[in-house]
């Protein structure tokens, strides 16, 4: 399918997705939003893809969104921007998060206000030593959506969530490597090569496995210690079945490189 606002890449089990509005730091459109969910659809539709990797083209990675796609005036007439959290940006954060495919996120350069927390929705997120991730938007008189109110203080705590938030400060690469915010802060010339190198072995790994990891890492926070362990104890049942554990297994015995199926 030909994509005006994105690109689509398959190879070696791996969806490469790409943000293609350099011109306008690939901030996001209504046609961007429609073409990034045909382009899920396909990802999630198709079995030989095992893992997505999610990145930007030029010199940044996403601004959130195009300003004058939904443009406002003093006097003129006001948008609604719960409508457009709610038909756009809150479904791409829950299908992101809740994929049943490792999602890795290759941040290229600046992440502001929904481009960043977009990023922070994926499973791994990796960023060139350039990058900056900036929550825009109290700058503008709104509060991080997408997510952002979520994430921010489970990943950074509450006193970190609120300097993000309330000062729109840009916060680099590495320092959000330091506090936990993302997986790993890269050399610029790297990024490409790092991030798509995970993503190859998520999709050559025991896929389901890691769909379910993915699962109840997201939901622990709002489960107790008991009601985790019996789900963990219930997950271990269905995958101690499953053909990838016994290919781990006997692979581990038999000294040699595992052939997951993802079945």
């Amino acid at each position: 399918m030909a994509y005006e606002t994105i690109e689509l890449a398959v190879e070696d089990g791996v969806a490469r997705l790409t943000l293609n509005r350099p011109d306008r730091l690939n901030s996001f459109t209504v046609k961007m939003h429609e073409e990034v969910a045909s382009a899920l659809d396909t990802i999630e539709g198709d079995a030989a893809i095992r893992a997505m990797l999610l990145t930007g083209a030029g010199r940044g990675f996403c601004a959130g969104q195009d300003l004058g796609d939904r443009a406002v005036a003093p006097g003129g007439e006001a948008v609604d921007l719960g409508a457009s959290v709610e038909k756009y940006y809150a479904p791409l954060v829950t299908r992101l998060a809740t994929m049943d495919k490792p999602v890795i996120c290759a941040v290229n350069g600046v992440a502001a206000g929904a481009g960043a927390n977009i990023a922070f929705a994926c499973d791994i997120v990796f960023a060139a030593r350039s990058a900056k991730f900036i929550q825009s938007f109290a700058n503008i008189g709104l509060i991080p959506d997408s997510g952002g109110t979520w994430v921010l203080p489970r990943l950074v705590g509450q006193a970190r969530a609120l300097g993000l938030a309330m000062t729109g400060d840009p916060l680099p690469a590495e320092t959000a490597e330091q506090w936990g915010l993302i997986w790993k802060c890269v050399d610029d010339a790297v990024l490409a090569e790092e991030s798509m190198k995970l993503a190859r072995k998520f999709a050559s790994g025991p896929t389901r496995g890691l769909a379910a990891t993915k699962h109840l890492i997201r939901g622990s926070m709002i489960k107790t210690l008991e009601e985790e362990l019996a789900i963990e104890g219930r997950w271990m049942r269905e995958l101690g079945y499953s053909d990838d554990y016994r290919e781990g297994v006997s692979a581990f015995t038999e000294k040699r490189a595992p052939k997951f199926t993802g079945r």
